[in-house]
């Protein structure tokens, strides 16, 4: 376990084009670092694809490396970084993470919100929000469903609404099949990606 009084390093195996890197505060065991270096490697190889400028890469590398920043810091630990964030337990790291981060100098409103959301979805999001959504659920290494997620993953560079899409759809019918309630922000983000928003009211 890395915990903030041993910093959070990529090990020496990871690329230097996958940084920035963890904070210094981060609480992750070595198998969620690795999925967090497999949730960059994949949206480089996106924004190589899609051709996007390195300021705006920089921006999703720096949300990859908060998102999970605090996965495995304790309940003590996510309640003093996410008091008042409503939602079961297991979804506080990403409010902590993105509090944390705020504490510490991240001024990009775009980043915060894609730490905060990235388990829920969020229909402000700019694109750096929705490459997290997308990369966090497509990256290799999750054992369910390969063969599509890694079509989906193929195919966002090609069409990335399609890809949010059907990525939301299946992580709100996997909330739905779990039992766990659907949040408000959930419903919002939904509900914008298939055009019932505001005007539909």
């Amino acid at each position: 376990m890395l915990t903030p009084s041993s910093p959070a390093r990529p090990t020496q195996s990871t690329p230097a084009q996958l940084r920035p890197t963890l904070p210094d505060w981060a609480v992750i065991s070595p198998e969620r670092l690795q999925h967090v270096q497999r949730v960059a490697a994949l949206a480089l190889q996106w924004a190589e694809q899609m051709g996007v400028p390195d300021s705006e890469r920089n921006r999703w590398l720096r949300a990859i490396w908060l998102h999970d920043a605090l996965r495995d810091a304790s309940p003590e630990l996510l309640e003093k970084w996410s008091a008042n964030t409503p939602g079961p337990p297991e979804l506080r790291h990403g409010p902590a993470s993105s509090g944390w981060a705020r504490a510490e100098g991240e001024q990009d409103r775009g980043v915060l919100d894609a730490v905060r959301y990235h388990s829920l979805g969020l229909a402000e999001w700019d694109m750096v929000g929705r490459i997290l959504y997308c990369a966090d659920y497509l990256e290799p290494g999750r054992a369910f469903d390969r063969e599509r997620r890694a079509e989906l993953a193929e195919q966002l560079p090609r069409d990335p609404g399609m890809v949010l899409r059907e990525v939301a759809r299946s992580r709100l019918l996997h909330t739905v099949e779990s039992g766990w309630p659907i949040l408000e922000p959930t419903a919002r983000f939904w509900n914008s990606l298939v055009g019932i928003g505001e005007s539909s009211r």
